[in-house]
């Protein structure tokens, strides 16, 4: 209903602790969206904390770092964007440049599921249109994305058995 507002959610200390504790593991994500939706939503629950809570919560932030030795680098910013397709079941048009073949290829692909792999890297398990299958696309590797206004049937996979299969076919989606 317009204009009515629920009151704030209070966060025990522990809850608070834990979000700002992941707040720093965030910042390391290489997907600028996801880090910049997380921060806003950090800030949003920092803003309604009772004031000891806040004190603690702040000093906490400032004791806790990420090693250096963890690399900081950007190499998406659509995760937010492909949450949003997942959700709702849209199609994405991508642009996408494969290593192995170094190719550029246009794809109309239906997010099925979000993976982070070992390269420290998210990867899009979607249905490829173009090559009528299960693909995995790393997002470092997408040169344009747009989400498209067309809808596509939820698939009966679940991502369990997509991975069992990708393990009994000795490979992991990293390889």
């Amino acid at each position: 209903m317009e204009g009515y507002r629920i009151p704030p959610i209070m966060f025990t200390e522990k809850e608070a602790n834990a979000l700002i504790t992941i707040e720093q593991v965030m910042l390391k994500n290489s997907d600028v969206s996801l880090v910049n939706a997380y921060s806003d939503a950090v800030s949003k629950i920092k803003a309604v904390l009772k004031h000891a809570t806040k004190d603690n919560v702040e000093l906490l932030a400032n004791r806790i770092a990420v090693s250096p030795a963890i690399q900081n680098t950007t190499t998406s910013n659509s995760l937010t964007l492909i949450q949003e397709a997942l959700t709702a079941f849209k199609l994405l048009n991508i642009t996408y440049w494969s290593e192995h073949k170094n190719e550029k290829t246009e794809r109309k692909i239906e997010p099925f599921a979000l993976y982070y792999t070992l390269q420290e890297s998210w990867a899009l398990i979607a249905y490829c249109q173009l090559r009528k299958d299960y693909r995995m696309f790393r997002l470092d590797r997408m040169l344009t994305i747009t989400k498209l206004d067309i809808d596509f049937m939820p698939h009966k996979l679940t991502l369990a058995s997509y991975l069992k299969d990708k393990e009994n076919k000795f490979m992991t989606p990293d390889t």
